[in-house]
């Protein structure tokens, strides 16, 4: 990928598209392709096609997905799995017909087993049953592996897939039960200073352990990988993806705590056990991305600080569900 290359960046709009595309301005790129979600229905092949014969673009970045947290991806399981599938499968295979240089697709660290040793590393894919609650969707992300895996090996497309592990930061969705945990909480804490509450609920005991990356952490490893690294230095090692995090954990009742500090909130903290606490620990190895040469910048509590400062100063138009 070079300065005058055409970059499709599929998901814009949200979180993690948005980041990447604040990355790639920074990094001196003006050829950038954008089109929202109105004008084009990744998951209608046909429209697809349509938009690459038009636009001819040389680099595709694939974050457009349907996501969530725990409630909706157990709640939403055929939606989770039919627009992803849809969307990834459209974007992979019209960019080889195409002829597209580089391609990345993104997934989540949710494609892990369940009972995964830890940390996880990338051989660690399919070795053992999934966490039930979002299988769906990592079904959906694995199978997006395996078509970039797939079509490097058939057709040598320098096709590469990433793996991050739970992100946050500017441009979150913040609905309070249709988004991850991080996101979640921090609404839920302002809230309840706003309004005096002398309690905040949390879903599960606080005893899983999560780790978590900021996004422009992530958008700083992804246009690494698009820059200096190709996919035959991946594939070599036998491997169909790199992982991508910070390398820490942190238990969600800690988060938790380390939430309700940096919003100011001074009741009481309470776990709902009756509520699932998801995979109990989901930390990745992310020695490999390191080696060829990226670090996280972001410790979580400052990111935590600047990701609650930007969701009050955007509150009335936060994105949700």
């Amino acid at each position: 990928m070079n300065k005058t290359s055409k970059v499709f960046v599929a998901g814009h709009g949200g979180m993690v598209g948005s980041a990447i595309m604040r990355r790639l301005a920074h990094n001196g790129y003006e050829n950038i392709i954008t089109v929202s979600h109105r004008e084009l229905d990744l998951t209608n092949q046909s429209r697809v096609v349509k938009f690459f014969r038009s636009k001819r673009p040389d680099v595709v970045i694939d974050c457009a997905a349907k996501v969530g947290g725990i409630h909706a991806n157990n709640t939403y399981r055929a939606d989770f799995i039919y627009n992803n599938l849809q969307i990834q499968n459209n974007l992979i295979h019209t960019s080889y017909e195409f002829e597209v240089k580089k391609l990345l697709f993104l997934g989540s660290s949710c494609i892990y087993p369940k009972f995964a040793d830890q940390p996880i590393k990338e051989e660690y894919l399919l070795a053992s049953p999934l966490e039930s609650t979002n299988e769906p969707y990592s079904v959906s992300k694995i199978a997006g592996i395996k078509m970039c895996e797939s079509y490097y090996k058939q057709y040598k497309c320098d096709f590469i897939s990433v793996m991050p592990c739970n992100q946050y930061g500017p441009n979150d969705n913040f609905h309070p039960k249709n988004s991850h945990v991080l996101p979640a909480l921090l609404r839920r804490f302002h809230e309840a200073k706003a309004n005096n509450e002398t309690n905040v609920e949390v879903w599960g005991t606080g005893k899983a352990r999560r780790e978590f990356l900021h996004v422009d952490d992530l958008a700083s490893a992804c246009v690494f990988l698009l820059e200096d690294v190709s996919s035959s230095v991946i594939y070599k090692k036998n491997i169909s993806h790199l992982n991508i995090g910070s390398g820490e954990e942190i238990s969600i009742a800690n988060l938790a705590k380390l939430i309700a500090k940096i919003v100011g909130y001074d009741g009481r903290i309470s776990f709902q056990l009756d509520k699932p606490d998801g995979t109990l620990r989901k930390l990745m190895d992310v020695s490999r991305i390191k080696k060829l040469g990226w670090e996280p910048k972001f410790s979580l509590e400052s990111g935590l600080t600047q990701t609650y400062n930007w969701y009050k100063e955007n509150e009335a138009q936060i994105r949700s569900f």
